[in-house]
């Protein structure tokens, strides 16, 4: 008596390598780039005037100075990178909100469209991973 087995459930088509390779692309950008943003907001080597891109209105209502807000936000970056590191479904939900924020902000200062615009790629980015994460390691479904 002769037993076939079949390994099409156990191994990966092109699609699913694809997701993957994309997931750990985007995981690791989305872990690395809000450390660094957040660690630069203290060493100040990227710029020097982090508070330039601060919205008066978001100055007004924050305690203390716009230097220690932030201070505060790369604090919060720092946090968002380490989350997408631990748990990337959420992690990636905090940091695309996060970037929903940094965009209101520079878009109610009347400048820095530039900015926005690129934050709003990385936000759908982020977006994107959330929803890789979501279904990563799930079987898929057929219609």
């Amino acid at each position: 008596m002769t037993t076939t087995t079949s390994t099409t459930a156990a191994t990966p088509t092109r699609t699913e390598l694809g997701a993957e390779r994309a997931f750990l692309l985007l995981r690791t950008v989305f872990t690395i780039a809000p450390i660094a943003f957040g660690l630069d907001k203290f060493a100040e080597v990227l710029t020097d005037h982090w508070e330039g891109y601060l919205a008066p209105w978001v100055n007004d209502i924050v305690p203390g100075s716009a230097h220690q807000a932030m201070l505060a936000v790369g604090v919060v970056e720092i946090i968002a990178g380490i989350a997408v590191a631990v748990v990337p479904r959420y992690g990636a939900l905090l940091v695309a909100g996060w970037l929903a924020g940094i965009i209101v902000n520079l878009v109610s200062i009347g400048d820095f469209y530039d900015i926005a615009l690129r934050d709003f790629g990385l936000l759908v980015a982020a977006l994107a991973l959330a929803v890789l994460a979501a279904t990563r390691g799930k079987p898929a479904t057929s219609a």
